[in-house]
């Protein structure tokens, strides 16, 4: 797989009839290894082993029901109350970060309502503040640690 602007990290890739699969420890399972599902892996291994998120309060593929349709947000992250704070939306390293991308999890946000919202094609990676009103937003010049959010 393609290397990544983020820290390197071990994983365990199998091989089966249908393709590369990659352990998920956050889902617990073996899922399809896409370019897409390649920058998830490493993202949150990033946020549990440098920026010391705890693995029971991230959720991968979450369903959002937004205007009555079922959607997946790629990653979600929870307080201690579990409540969702922080959204994450990965694309494949081909694929640019454009606003479009941040009207796709802008949409998410309606529904959750999160703190922090991160866009990443593992190559870029945003991160932006939402305001009180939920409509402004201050981009980060990094993802924060999980000790500064106080959550």
């Amino acid at each position: 797989m393609l290397d990544l602007n983020l820290p390197k990290y071990s994983f365990n890739i199998k091989e089966t009839e249908e393709g590369l699969r990659i352990f998920d420890r956050c889902r617990s399972k073996f899922v399809a290894l896409t370019p897409e599902e390649w920058v998830r892996q490493n993202m949150v291994e990033y946020l549990i082993e440098t920026k010391r998120f705890p693995p029971a309060r991230i959720g991968n593929e979450v369903t959002v029901v937004i205007n009555g349709m079922r959607k997946r947000s790629d990653t979600v992250i929870y307080d201690k109350e579990m409540k969702p704070r922080m959204i994450v939306e990965y694309k494949a390293p081909t694929v640019k970060i454009t606003p479009k991308v941040f009207d796709q999890i802008a949409n998410y946000n309606f529904v959750l309502n999160v703190d922090i919202l991160i866009v990443s094609n593992g190559l870029e990676h945003y991160c932006c503040r939402m305001g009180k009103e939920g409509s402004q937003y201050t981009f980060l010049r990094e993802i924060p640690d999980y000790q500064s959010l106080n959550w």
